[in-house]
């Protein structure tokens, strides 16, 4: 018997296996966060079929375009890659695992990095590399929490040092990127001349992410986060911030999703699923 968010799921299922955000083509995001949440609840027949939809979409470069049509691959190859490998497939596992370990943002290259030196500009703090949306562009928080859980999740799989060190880099990527008020939003610490303010949501990401970090850039997040809990009318800040906080240890042994928040997308549905499923103690987002 599966519960009523499960069975929305199902029903908003493409007749080509994949899922839309709300309604029209497949979507490479709403169909990954749908075939999770139906992979924890133990539902086989639509997650195998969205299993096939993804399968049938990957690119020959391990990685996923945000649709069909879309001739790059970007960011939510880290989604696919915290499929489990044996429902995604050990190889494809692996070619998404292998696109994610060459891809980093931007700034993090030589020739960017030496482009900012004949400038005379100091880019010292973005040499680190982060993740992002898509190749060729900057690193943001949102793509480099999502690749840094997907690399963790193999990591415990296969302790190798390459994947340990690109992990450690992510995370370093976002503590110099905390807001100064504490939290994160997209990525930029300070914009035309100001201090720049967290969101609901990449806060939560980023601290999902930083999961076993210690710094006092996290202390101060949570304290942030929890704020953001109270506040925030978002679906899919709630379902994040609940990540982030759980992940500290430090979501309300009290909190219950308000009454007046809908999810009205499939990865808000998806996602609401997997952290009721967490607070359960059944983590199957992170193992």
């Amino acid at each position: 018997m599966y519960s009523m968010s499960t069975d929305i799921l199902i029903t908003r299922q493409n007749a080509d296996g994949g899922w839309p955000y709300v309604r029209g083509n497949s979507r490479t995001e709403a169909t990954i966060y749908a075939v999770l949440a139906l992979l924890a609840a133990g539902e086989k027949e639509a997650s195998e079929r969205g299993l096939a939809w993804l399968r049938k979409t990957q690119r020959r470069d391990g990685g996923w375009a945000a649709q069909v049509g879309v001739d790059e691959s970007n960011w939510t190859t880290s989604l696919a890659a915290l499929l489990p490998r044996e429902a995604l497939g050990p190889q494809r596992h692996a070619a998404a695992i292998a696109w994610l370990m060459g891809t980093t943002g931007r700034e993090s290259t030589f020739e960017f990095r030496l482009r900012q030196w004949l400038l005379g500009n100091d880019s010292r703090i973005q040499v680190v590399a982060g993740w992002p949306w898509i190749p060729g562009a900057g690193a943001w928080v949102g793509p480099t929490s999502i690749a840094i859980l997907a690399l963790e999740k193999e990591l415990r799989r296969r302790p190798l040092v390459g994947i340990r060190e690109r992990v450690e880099t992510g995370r370093t990527f976002l503590l110099q990127r905390a807001c100064h008020d504490g939290g994160w939003n997209h990525g930029s610490v300070r914009t035309l001349g100001y201090e720049s303010n967290a969101y609901p949501e990449t806060t939560g990401m980023a601290l999902a992410a930083l999961s076993g970090t210690r710094a006092p850039e996290i202390d101060l997040a949570v304290t942030v986060a929890r704020e953001f809990l109270k506040q925030c009318h978002s679906a899919d800040a709630q379902n994040w911030l609940r990540f982030g906080l759980m992940a500290h240890g430090a979501l309300p042994p009290a909190y219950c999703k308000p009454q007046e928040i809908y999810c009205r997308t499939i990865p808000e549905t998806s996602l609401d699923l997997l952290a009721n499923d967490a607070a359960a103690g059944r983590r199957f987002f992170w193992c």
